[in-house]
């Protein structure tokens, strides 16, 4: 049961973002831009940086809706449900293994991503601009994670319910949909 009143058909960070849009406005704006906006990372990479964080960060709601993302985009399942178990024998890149690194690194705190681990993702040929955005991105789903469970959030058991929400974050990405969310009511 969420700890503050959120509508019934909104569950997770939906919820919240519909509970205070002028909070919202600028997480989603962000959000858009890191996740959907112009990058050398695709899409369905910078979703497993989200997984990834919100994966060791246990926060269900945002572990389950960023992996369904993430497979959507990606067009299979093994890549999220491995990089979750283990980055190091993932069947992604050494740059993303090395991202994903980082990535972990600032879960656990900022402090905690070293010298070693950025020179090995420049050495995999990441570039400046891609290793700030993992930063940035792992960042802010920490934020989103605590927002998450930090409010109790309802997180749906359905798997049906995050293949949709995959799908609506591939197709609208983290905009506000335009008519709202009234037709997500049972």
């Amino acid at each position: 049961m969420p700890y503050i009143p959120l509508e019934d058909h909104l569950p997770g960070i939906t919820g919240l973002l519909e509970y205070s849009k002028e909070t919202a406005a600028p997480i989603r704006e962000l959000t858009q831009i890191l996740l959907r906006g112009p990058s050398t990372l695709t899409e369905g990479e910078r979703e497993l940086i989200a997984t990834v964080v919100s994966h060791r960060n246990q926060c269900t709601f945002c572990t389950t809706a960023h992996t369904a993302a993430a497979n959507i985009l990606l067009g299979e399942e093994e890549t999220s449900a491995r990089v979750k178990q283990d980055i190091i024998t993932a069947p992604v890149s050494e740059k993303m293994k090395a991202l994903l690194t980082i990535a972990a690194q600032v879960q656990q705190g900022g402090k905690n991503v070293t010298t070693a681990s950025v020179q090995k993702a420049k050495e995999a040929g990441a570039t400046d601009i891609e290793i700030h955005d993992t930063v940035l991105i792992a960042a802010l789903f920490c934020l989103y994670n605590r927002y998450v469970d930090g409010l109790a959030t309802v997180t749906p058991t359905d798997p049906a319910f995050y293949k949709g929400l995959g799908e609506r974050l591939k197709n609208n990405g983290y905009n506000r949909l335009p008519q709202g969310y009234e037709h997500l009511k049972k």
